[in-house]
């Protein structure tokens, strides 16, 4: 088994999902949660929160791996500079902890957990629901960990059953 943690990093609410994956991309859940940073008196200890939570779980849950959600652009630069630096803060967390880390851009999570690049929230939070088995409805930002995970984990199976990195098979833009 493989444990992956999911990032989907965000700089007021950033969501974190772990599963177990084997070989045959089979999947379990283990863990979800969604770290609230707006307690913080600014935006730099929103930063400093994020990075000593998300290293907290890595600690506790142990993962192999690691994926994260790619930052798109936002219409709004200061919001787009904003979640970079979240984004930043989270990848700081795993690589001090010398985990590896795969990037998926939005499109392609929709896609792997709905089956269409367009899907909304609320599409992700039922299929993420449906693939784990889990009971009720899903905090938007912990589903989206979730289903970068899966995605993850179901990239990692694909390219392990056919022998050819993923780099190779990824769309050029």
């Amino acid at each position: 088994m493989t444990r992956i943690l999911g990032v989907d990093p965000g700089s007021q609410r950033t969501g974190v999902g772990i599963i177990d994956t084997d070989a045959a991309g089979r999947t379990v859940h283990v863990f979800h949660a969604t770290v609230k940073l707006l307690d913080n008196d600014s935006f730099m200890l929103r930063l400093k929160q994020l990075f000593e939570d998300l290293g907290a779980i890595i600690e506790t849950y142990r993962p192999d791996e690691v994926a994260i959600e790619r930052v798109f652009m936002a219409k709004n630069p200061d919001s787009a500079l904003k979640l970079g630096q979240a984004r930043g803060a989270a990848l700081c967390a795993v690589v001090t902890r010398n985990l590896v880390v795969a990037e998926y851009a939005p499109k392609e999570v929709k896609q792997a957990v709905v089956g269409g690049g367009a899907a909304d929230k609320t599409q992700i939070q039922h299929m993420v629901g449906v693939l784990l088995q889990l009971p009720g409805k899903l905090q938007a930002d912990a589903a989206d960990a979730l289903a970068i995970a899966l995605t993850h984990a179901h990239t990692r199976a694909t390219t392990q059953r056919i022998g050819i990195p993923r780099t190779a098979w990824r769309r050029r833009r």
